[in-house]
């Protein structure tokens, strides 16, 4: 009796492109959690930044900077210069928009108080914004956060 042949892969078949996709995935997942940490990295700069200019503007207008609040706190008379600036909710790295005047040894700088990010990987941002040193530069560690310094 002649048996039919039945169309299908085998085990080994299964097998290899099984560890074919196994290898593929162990090369592409690590590029791709690298990719989303840059591309958070370069947000958050460019966050700092845009909050920064807010309240240069802010200083050009009045003749100084709005004194200091606590975190997630719009200072007064930024609401308009923040416009909609995401201020009083968490960044995109966790933690909370802090204003910082005459704090932390500097003039004025836009924090970030208690990111879930930790000093290797805001070592990233320090690279995008600045020279890669946390304790140099436009941008800092501080007490519980990092500082953007706008004005030392």
């Amino acid at each position: 009796m002649k048996t039919k042949y039945k169309g299908g892969f085998t085990l080994v078949e299964i097998m290899v492109v099984t560890a074919i996709i196994g290898i593929t995935a162990s090369i592409g997942v690590p590029a791709l959690h690298e990719a989303g940490i840059k591309t958070r990295a370069r947000r958050i700069a460019r966050e700092l930044q845009t909050a920064g200019h807010a309240f240069v503007q802010y200083s050009f207008d009045h003749g100084s900077y709005p004194p200091d609040r606590t975190p997630r706190q719009i200072p007064d008379g930024m609401g308009e210069y923040l416009g909609k600036f995401p201020w009083a909710e968490d960044t995109c790295i966790g933690g909370q928009w802090d204003w910082d005047y005459q704090q932390f040894g500097f003039e004025a700088g836009v924090s970030v108080y208690r990111p879930n990010w930790g000093a290797d990987l805001m070592l990233k941002v320090d690279e995008v914004l600045d020279d890669g040193n946390l304790s140099t530069g436009q941008f800092r560690q501080r007490s519980a956060g990092y500082i953007y310094i706008l004005e030392e």
